[in-house]
């Protein structure tokens, strides 16, 4: 149950940080629609490596330092639960700015980005330089320590979590086309995809709280 446990909490924590469609999911539609299937595959799969990396230093971090925090354990968990929520507000209050203003995020295919390999390299570089994605992980790591506590093996299947939620979803953007790219980048799109993710992050706080 807790291995279970452990892969269903990266999948949630995958789809939460991956559904929100913004400049990357704009650019990866972009990539697609202008080269190839295969070019924006490889801009996904770049976006969910760089989210599984982020997952696993936070999952193997928290391992390493469960003994240590242990002693402090409830009121650490009631900070992450603060803090996703605090992202979950972050989240909306976006969503709303974007609605009110009607903008669509600028986000054009690049040049040099036309071979599957150069597309990869772009985006896993574009994604790394997001630091909220990281703090949004350590987060979820502190808040549900049962993640990690158990050894690597529930550090791993959170891991894989992650990343299989955040390729899939991506991988759909990509395959999407146009018209499934036309539908989610429009202001309605992005609305509902903002307070979906903002639902789930919230859900995986008041999680964190009733852990303890």
């Amino acid at each position: 149950m807790a291995m279970t446990g452990a892969f269903l909490a990266g999948l949630v924590a995958g789809y939460g940080v991956a559904i929100p469609v913004g400049a990357i999911a704009i650019l990866i539609l972009g990539l697609s629609a202008r080269t190839s299937f295969r070019v924006g595959a490889a801009a996904a799969l770049a976006v969910a490596t760089a989210d599984g990396l982020y997952a696993a230093v936070a999952a193997l971090g928290g391992a390493s330092l469960a003994g240590m925090i242990a002693p402090v354990a409830g009121p650490l968990r009631v900070v992450a639960a603060v803090v996703l929520l605090g992202l979950a507000a972050h989240g909306l209050w976006r969503t709303w700015a974007a609605h009110r203003s009607a903008a669509a995020p600028a986000a054009r295919a690049g040049r040099g980005m036309g071979t599957p390999g150069r597309a990869y390299a772009a985006l896993l570089g574009l994604t790394l330089l997001n630091p909220a994605t990281v703090l949004y992980f350590v987060a979820l790591v502190l808040g549900r320590p049962d993640t990690t506590g158990a050894g690597l093996l529930p550090a791993a299947l959170f891991v894989a979590g992650v990343f299989l939620a955040s390729a899939s979803w991506q991988l759909l953007i990509a395959g999407g086309g146009t018209v499934v790219g036309r539908a989610l980048s429009s202001p309605r799109g992005r609305s509902v995809t903002g307070l979906v993710s903002s639902a789930l992050i919230a859900a995986l706080a008041v999680l964190a709280l009733l852990s303890g």
